[in-house]
């Protein structure tokens, strides 16, 4: 009489190993996960709380705290992630960039992404508020909390979601320097105000790109309702002009140095142009430049606040 266990090579009871079909199913599985994490963004998310954190220690060493830091914040942002796609899965559903996402393309299901989402952002915050501190803890909960639950479900409210969006996205170096000195103090805020003022070019030149992606999804993006682009473009200059100095803020309170003034002031300078070209022009050619230039922009103050940091 056979058995319920499958034979292989003549011995019984011993169960089959997976077959390629299983083994693909499976890896597809992980990779759909992992697509809920948004990794692209969690990686400029990491890299700007590194940032953060090499200028609160100012040279001092804390290796661990560090991969503790970065851990946690990469959790809790992978999870606030997969919570955003859970919420606008109709809607990504209804955009040629997003409708391949996870959710819309049944990869994953609504309750796995939820149950992934949560599970990896409370062990993000566990992390932190063990390997850290509650001040860094304490940021990225806000950060989660304004990202998921407040700029999420503005995006199809009002063209103010981005300025809501951009102070979840502007925190991450305030995570950094937090689990680093166990404060929030000027410094944190002036590199948080860099970043913060930075998103807003970067993120219009985007709207502006797949605007009509955006109307098709529902999303109340600026461009949407401003077929003509004058106020997109307007405010993607102004913001660009406000953050030439507030790139210089830095070197102004000592946190970095005369070279990262003269850079940030080229930078600042260099981001500028390409916002008043778009301005000036509002077609999909100059605002592709534009996010090219967002792309050079903040990863070179980044380097320079790095390179030119002040002692404490």
């Amino acid at each position: 009489m056979k058995t319920a266990a499958t034979t292989i090579l003549g011995r019984p009871g011993l169960a089959e190993p997976p077959t390629d079909a299983a083994l693909t199913a499976a890896g597809g599985k992980l990779a759909a996960f992992a697509a809920l994490t948004k990794p692209r963004i969690a990686v400029m998310v990491l890299v700007t709380v590194a940032t953060g954190f090499v200028l609160g220690a100012r040279g001092a060493s804390h290796p661990a705290t560090l991969v503790f830091t970065l851990l946690g914040t990469g959790l809790v942002a992978g999870g606030a992630s997969a919570w955003n796609q859970l919420w606008e899965r109709h809607r990504d559903s209804r955009m040629k960039r997003t409708a391949g996402r996870p959710l819309p393309a049944g990869r994953v299901t609504p309750l796995e992404a939820g149950v992934f989402g949560g599970v990896i952002a409370g062990l993000g915050l566990a992390i932190l508020v063990l390997a850290t501190n509650l001040a860094a803890a304490g940021v990225a909960l806000a950060t989660l909390v304004l990202y998921v639950f407040v700029y999420t479900p503005l995006k199809w409210r009002t063209t103010l979601n981005t300025a809501v969006g951009a102070v979840p996205g502007a925190l991450p170096p305030v995570i950094g320097w937090a689990a680093a000195t166990g404060q929030v103090s000027i410094e944190a805020w002036a590199l948080f105000l860099v970043v913060f003022l930075w998103q807003f070019p970067h993120f219009l030149a985007i709207a502006w790109i797949y605007r009509v992606d955006y109307r098709r999804g529902g999303h109340k993006m600026l461009p949407v309702v401003d077929p003509r682009g004058f106020i997109t473009g307007r405010q993607a200059a102004g913001y660009a002009l406000a953050l030439v100095p507030a790139g210089l803020l830095p070197a102004v309170i000592g946190l970095a140095g005369p070279y990262y003034f003269t850079g940030a002031l080229a930078m600042g300078l260099f981001y500028l142009a390409y916002a008043v070209r778009f301005w000036a022009d509002v077609d999909d050619t100059s605002a592709r430049r534009l996010l090219r230039a967002s792309f050079i922009y903040l990863p070179a103050i980044l380097v320079l606040l790095l390179l030119n940091p002040l002692p404490a």
